[in-house]
C-alpha cells in the first residue's frame, strides 16, 4: 500500500481509497497486497478476477492477528481470499481483527519455533475456518503456517489456533481459553 499513497491513504478520516488514480491492473495488485481483504475488486473491464494462491497460508503477525491467504470459508460463509483474524481476544468484531491488539498491548511473537512437518500433497484449495464458541479457530484444509518473516512454521490439514490471547503455545490453542473464561460467539 505504501507504494501507491495516491490511491491508498491509510489512517485518515473519510475517503481512503481512490481507485480512479490507477489502472485496473494496479488496483488489482494493491488488493492482492491487502492482508485483511478490506480491499477487494470486481473487474468490470473483462479482465481476470482474483484467484486463490498456489499455497494456502496463515501468516503469524508479530503482536497482531493471523493473516490468512486462501480460498476462505469463515464461520460457514464464503470470505474471499484474504482475512486477518483476531488472536488477542480483544477485537469487538471477532473473529476478525479490528486493531484492538494495539490498545490491549497484546504481545506475541510472529517467529514461533518451527514444527517438523511433511510437505502437503496438495497446498491449495478450500480452507474452512470454524469459530468454536468460547474457544479457538479450527482450520480445515491444506494450510501452511508461516512466520511474519515468511519462514514455514508448520504444514497442516487441520489445526486449532488461539483466539483468546492466553495460549502458552501461540499461535496454537492449548486450552487456556477455558481457564481464563474466554467468551465469544
Amino acid at each position: 500500500m505504501l507504494d501507491r499513497p495516491d490511491v491508498f491513504v491509510p489512517n485518515v478520516q473519510g475517503e481512503w481509497l481512490h481507485p480512479d488514480r490507477a489502472t485496473p491492473e494496479e488496483i488489482a495488485e494493491l488488493a492482492h497486497k491487502c492482508p485483511s481483504g478490506a480491499i477487494q475488486y470486481d473487474r468490470l473491464d473483462g479482465g481476470a478476477g482474483e484467484t486463490g494462491p498456489l499455497v494456502n497460508t496463515a501468516r503469524v503477525l508479530e503482536n497482531g492477528p493471523l493473516a490468512f491467504h486462501a480460498p476462505l470459508q469463515i464461520a460457514g460463509q464464503p470470505a474471499g481470499f484474504r482475512a486477518t483474524l483476531c488472536r488477542c481476544g480483544a477485537s469487538a468484531n471477532k473473529p476478525y481483527c479490528d486493531g484492538s491488539h494495539v490498545a490491549a498491548g497484546f504481545v506475541a511473537t510472529g517467529e514461533t519455533p518451527t514444527k517438523e512437518s511433511a510437505a502437503l500433497a496438495v497446498r491449495n484449495g478450500p480452507l474452512a475456518v470454524t469459530v468454536i464458541p468460547n474457544g479457538p479457530l479450527q482450520a480445515k484444509g491444506p494450510l501452511e503456517i508461516v512466520s511474519g518473516t515468511g519462514r514455514t512454521l508448520n504444514r497442516v490439514e487441520e489445526t486449532y489456533l488461539c483466539r483468546c490471547g492466553a495460549s502458552k503455545t501461540k499461535p496454537y490453542c492449548d486450552g487456556s481459553h477455558k481457564a481464563m473464561g474466554f467468551t465469544a460467539p
